[in-house]
């Protein structure tokens, strides 16, 4: 792939040397994102960070990790808000809006809907989830989540075992994840769900064409032994036609310690994309988990701004100059206490 000016709108357009690229990258953003060190490389710069759709992490942490490069961050945030709500076009807003900023990053609740945005953008965008499409920047940072806590285990990617967890159907980070999962060797991929919410078949078939084994199961206790990660995701309601809907699969796959003692092996690896559901009818992954250290929810969050470091950093260009525009930190900071 080729970085420099481009867009990230889909896990197709990466090879396996071209995620071990970014994941490169981001190791070298370590010191900027845990306040050891201030680099001013993207100086500037400004970031157009469109959300359509409702976001923390994702929104938040793009923000972050521009800001980090020392780049500044325009927002919009949902329909009402923009001139969209007026009837503009995607392709007037992309127009516009790309005059305004150096990189884009959208989320937008329609399959495709950004890629439609890029085509007339005078900018780079990155796809920040479209629909129940995909999420490429969630898969790298998820993948790059896995790599950190096997290596620890001295274990790799290739002949990862995955346990995914819950709305298979409508979650867009593990559509992306099965999907860069392909381009290593030897997985083994367990796909645990009510059949009315199962992964689809376009996104199994990837994986079994590349040589993998992928069980397909509605048992959660049978589904979560002998594998290396256990990726539970939410039942996605905003995807349904009502609450209603999504009420009869929530809290129907719920991991707690008693669970994860009885059915884990000791060092399974617990991941999510977040939100949670932490309310007492879904409770997918439940608090008594906290404290477990296998539980790498929050490590994988703050692992989405080094990886999100990486793709502004590769995307326009200055990967080889940050620490030529980097200083020590000049104010008190408990991280580098830490």
């Amino acid at each position: 792939m080729q970085f420099l000016g481009s867009h990230v709108l889909s896990v197709d357009q990466f090879e396996r040397c071209d995620i071990e690229h970014v994941f490169g990258v981001a190791d070298s953003m370590v010191p900027y994102a845990s306040r050891a060190k201030v680099t001013r490389v993207l100086e500037g710069a400004i970031l157009g960070n469109m959300f359509f759709e409702p976001s923390t992490r994702t929104r938040v942490s793009f923000g972050c990790a521009f800001n980090l490069l020392g780049g500044n961050v325009r927002e919009t945030t949902g329909f009402q808000s923009s001139a969209i709500a007026k009837g503009e076009s995607l392709y007037d807003t992309a127009r516009v809006l790309s005059g305004y900023s150096d990189v884009i990053c959208m989320r937008h609740p329609e399959p495709g809907s950004v890629a439609e945005f890029a085509e007339a953008s005078r900018v780079p965008v990155i796809n920040g989830g479209d629909g129940a499409n995909e999420h490429p920047s969630q898969a790298l940072l998820d993948l790059y989540t896995i790599r950190k806590e096997l290596e620890d285990k001295g274990r790799s990617l290739d002949s990862l075992r995955i346990a995914m967890i819950g709305d298979l159907k409508h979650g867009r980070t593990v559509h992306s994840l099965c999907r860069m999962l392909a381009l290593f060797k030897g997985v083994q991929v367990v796909l645990v769900s009510p059949d009315e919410l199962a992964m689809p078949e376009k996104y199994v078939e990837h994986l079994r064409q590349a040589g993998h084994r992928v069980t397909i199961s509605s048992d959660l206790s049978d589904g979560i032994r002998d594998v290396d990660i256990v990726y539970s995701t939410r039942i996605q309601e905003e995807r349904f036609s009502s609450k209603a809907e999504a009420d009869m699969y929530r809290g129907r796959f719920r991991l707690n310690q008693a669970i994860y003692t009885q059915y884990c092996e000791p060092n399974t690896v617990i991941m999510h994309p977040l939100p949670r559901d932490s309310r007492a009818d879904a409770n997918e992954l439940d608090n008594d988990l906290n404290q477990n250290p296998n539980l790498a929810i929050f490590r994988q969050a703050d692992n989405g701004v080094l990886v999100r470091m990486a793709l502004f950093a590769l995307i326009l260009g200055v990967e080889n100059d940050v620490e030529k525009h980097a200083k020590p930190v000049g104010w008190y900071h408990r991280r580098s206490l830490l």
